[in-house]
């Protein structure tokens, strides 16, 4: 069998570069062609590929190099109020598809591209990146081993810097992102299934724009995206999880923690910093693992090298016809729980999480609202 696929790229911004940059790094994987309608992210991808001795085409439609091109695989890296349109004719087209974080940026275009995922024969995998992160990953897999008991409160932080510049500026507005908690947190959302492997049930939210983007206007309009924000989460088992978000903050020296704590004691993992820690409640500890990534895939992308490990388990998957490690679901669930933090903030009180898959729910009881 052989190993080589053919990849192109939709959408050409910082994220779209990205995945070139580690494309260029995974065996087998060849990139076939960019398209971007926007000629200066286009141009950049295209000089992006020549650095990198890529013999791609760029082209400012789709449907052309879809048609042209047919390749194997196809990222989808565009804004992400595009996702939901984007998404069909790649699947008209049959191929395997890596869709960027968010799936979409509303829960009803999520739950009709999960349904219409799930009856789709090739690969679809949601950029819920995270996760593949080294020191992220053995993080998760000690806390899977059970090495902290049960875990029963579990604590994200992520204090970095404010939203960066977009192509047309879209990403100041909630209309265009689904707001912060969903553009942004999706990924903090999806890491709290994972790691405690259930599901929420309940989520409380407190956040605002304090800071950032107040001074700016676009056609006359103040960006309404927040800016940092409190958030805890009921899972059904009864653990608590709860994520700090601060974007205002890019002088911290660990961008992202991560403390899961049971009953034998506590781990936690930061970042860039790259170490992880282990403290029994016998006081023993703390027992520190520094866990590296190698420089070629941290020098790559913004990520601490997860979309180098993402692609190339995305790649193992599209040559042996595996499954998707971060599936359809999963992005509509991180939709469903960014949505409803959002609804929480808004409603200034918790809301029930309902997923439409849920069988323990009838469909008609599935719409969002206040407790």
């Amino acid at each position: 069998m052989t190993t080589a696929k053919t990849y192109a790229i939709i959408g050409c911004g910082m994220m779209g570069r990205e995945h070139m940059a580690n494309l260029a790094l995974v065996p087998g994987a060849r990139l076939a062609a960019i398209a971007d309608p926007d000629a200066g992210s286009r141009e950049a991808g295209a000089a992006l590929a020549a650095r990198l001795g890529m013999d791609i085409i760029a082209f400012d439609d789709n449907e052309a190099m879809l048609a042209t091109t047919q390749p194997d695989a196809v990222i989808i890296a565009a804004p992400n109020f595009t996702h939901y349109d984007l998404a069909r004719p790649v699947m008209d087209h049959g191929c395997a598809i890596l869709m960027e974080k968010p799936l979409c940026t509303a829960v009803d275009e999520a739950l009709v591209l999960y349904e219409k995922a799930r009856d789709y024969p090739a690969l679809f995998w949601v950029g819920l990146e995270y996760r593949f992160m080294p020191p992220v990953t053995r993080f998760i897999e000690r806390v899977h081993a059970g090495e902290a008991g049960e875990i029963r409160m579990l604590a994200i932080r992520e204090h970095r810097f404010p939203f960066l510049p977009k192509v047309g500026d879209w990403n100041r507005f909630n209309r265009n992102t689904g707001g912060t908690l969903v553009e942004k947190c999706c990924h903090f959302f999806d890491l709290m299934r994972h790691i405690l492997r259930d599901e929420p049930v309940r989520i409380f939210a407190s956040g605002a724009q304090d800071v950032n983007h107040l001074d700016e206007r676009y056609g006359g309009e103040v960006p309404d995206i927040i800016d940092n924000a409190l958030v805890v989460v009921e899972f059904a088992r009864g653990a608590r999880a709860c994520l700090d978000l601060c974007m205002f903050a890019e002088g911290s020296q660990e961008q992202e923690e991560i403390s899961a704590v049971g009953p034998v004691g506590k781990l936690e993992v930061k970042l860039p910093g790259a170490q992880l820690a282990w403290s029994p409640r016998d006081k023993s500890g703390p027992f520190i693992e520094t866990v590296e990534t190698p420089r070629d895939a941290l020098d790559a992308g913004s990520h601490h090298g997860a979309t180098y490990y993402q692609l190339s388990h995305f790649h193992r998957a599209l040559v042996h016809g595996g499954p998707a490690l971060i599936g359809a679901r999963d992005g509509y669930r991180s939709v469903v729980m960014g949505a409803a933090a959002q609804a929480s903030i808004a409603a200034g009180q918790a809301v029930d999480v309902r997923f439409a898959d849920d069988p323990a729910r009838p469909v008609s009881d599935q719409a969002q609202g206040p407790v």
